[in-house]
């Protein structure tokens, strides 16, 4: 048994989309960056003469990296083998291909680069003596036995912690909100995931996951729509650079001239064009406060939205940036973007609404539970954002609800809060008291094998 010390025990959420790192009993995370994890052979990792400076996109006011730790994001076992980069510097690199350490189901696959991604949290945004501090981890609701004990391995034989604690992702976002009981339907990056939670237990049998409804998805079918309007592929930051006009009528204007990098990866151009889309998905798109009805007539009036591009261009969005957060609730609606070519998510226009998931996964719940969960229904992730979103889904759970049961859905009004709602309650659990005695010690470990987590973070 682990039984805590004065020391801050460490909190890290590992997502599809973003990475959260930060101590247990602060209000939100210390480090938060993109999971994409590049993979690149040769030497060292650093941009090429050639290349482009430093490209910070600098609209990220979380993205903020020690100036005195250099390189911390590039990470290689031995000189023989591949290096990892993680994208938290916005830095273009020659011939590294990016990728998710998870695979399309949201499990993790790729342990080197989680390896890389806790180096450089430990090593480059924390800056910490990993054997001095626990480490309370969240994990997807779905993970394998042996995924978990590849993970517990790494942190104790490489990192030498004194203690760790694996917590459910559902558990976690219950928790951040006051609750033990709850139905957690939380929208990452790359899916929808619903799953019931009874006395701080997640109910694996209640778990239901749509990858047509998490932001990935949304943001892919953004991006194709504007790419369509546009006629062309959106240009990336670094691939223009933008110089500044003296005297004449073009004076104090910018002017944009075109960069060519023949040898950057089309994995890390669509990866920062797809952020650009994020950022169009977050700024211009707006969830309707009632079912979309296109063939009403004032829906369709309704004025354009300007969106500017890096590059200065603009994008007049109308009735569209209603149609693509209805997704959520109406799968088919996609077709009313007339997009080209296959949809982004196979089956996308069958895919199960958000409201009907929460029903789904109340259904599949134990019977004596379901009356609690329908009135403790808790969102969270950043996919859940857009305004009106908590009213849309309590509305449509009260439709479909028994009679004789009160429905309730619980979300932060603090946009923080609710984008980090998992790693805000590891940061509750992790400082309680109470929790101390729960940790898997280093002891534990040495003496009862890996395997043993299974039964001290079941």
């Amino acid at each position: 048994m682990y039984g805590g010390d004065e020391v801050s025990a460490i909190v890290m959420d590992v997502g599809t989309h973003s990475v959260k790192a930060g101590y247990a009993g602060q209000d939100t995370p210390s480090a938060v960056f993109s999971s994409s994890v590049g993979r690149g052979s040769g030497q060292y990792g650093g941009p090429s003469k050639d290349s482009d400076a430093e490209m910070k996109d600098a609209d990220d006011p979380h993205d903020i990296k020690p100036k005195s730790i250099q390189n911390t994001n590039i990470f290689r076992k031995s000189p023989q083998e591949d290096f990892f980069v993680v994208d938290s510097d916005n830095m273009r690199r020659d011939e590294v291909e990016y990728s998710s350490p998870f695979n399309s189901d949201g499990v993790l696959d790729d342990l080197d680069a989680y390896e890389a991604i806790c180096n450089h949290v430990f090593r480059g945004r924390l800056c910490v003596q990993t054997a001095e501090h626990p480490l309370l981890l969240s994990e997807p609701v779905a993970t394998p036995e042996a995924n978990r004990e590849k993970i517990i391995e790494l942190l104790f034989e490489k990192y030498k912690l004194p203690a760790l604690f694996l917590s459910k992702n559902p558990v976690l976002s219950c928790f951040a909100c006051g609750k033990a009981t709850g139905l957690s339907v939380d929208i990452g990056g790359r899916a929808a995931t619903t799953c019931a939670v009874y006395e701080g237990y997640a109910l694996l049998k209640s778990v239901i996951q749509s990858k047509a409804l998490g932001g990935d998805c949304l943001a892919d079918t953004t991006l194709r729509y504007m790419e369509e309007k546009m006629k062309g592929e959106i240009k990336p930051r670094y691939a223009f650079k933008k110089k500044l006009q003296t005297g004449g009528k073009n004076d104090g204007k910018f002017k944009i001239e075109n960069l060519s990098f023949p040898k950057t990866s089309k994995s890390y151009n669509k990866l920062k064009r797809q952020q650009i889309a994020e950022d169009a998905k977050a700024s211009v798109m707006r969830l309707s406060d009632v079912r979309l009805d296109l063939k009403n007539s004032e829906i369709n009036q309704v004025p354009t939205v300007e969106y500017e591009l890096p590059d200065g261009n603009t994008i007049e969005v109308g009735v569209e940036r209603f149609i693509v957060p209805e997704i959520m609730f109406n799968p088919a609606m996609v077709d009313e973007l007339k997009l080209k070519g296959p949809p982004v998510v196979d089956d996308m226009q069958n895919a199960m609404s958000l409201p009907s998931q929460v029903l789904a996964s109340i259904q599949n719940a134990d019977v004596d539970t379901r009356k609690d969960l329908f009135g403790n229904v808790v969102l969270s992730g950043g996919g859940t954002m857009f305004v009106n979103c908590k009213e849309r889904l309590e509305s449509a759970i009260f439709d479909q609800a028994p009679q004789n049961v009160k429905t309730k859905v619980t979300a932060s009004q603090n946009a923080v809060e609710r984008r980090f709602a998992t790693w805000i309650g590891g940061s509750i659990l992790a400082s309680l008291g109470s929790f101390q005695q729960m940790w898997m010690s280093k002891a534990e470990y040495d003496e009862y094998g890996v395997s043993h987590i299974h039964k001290k973070c079941p």
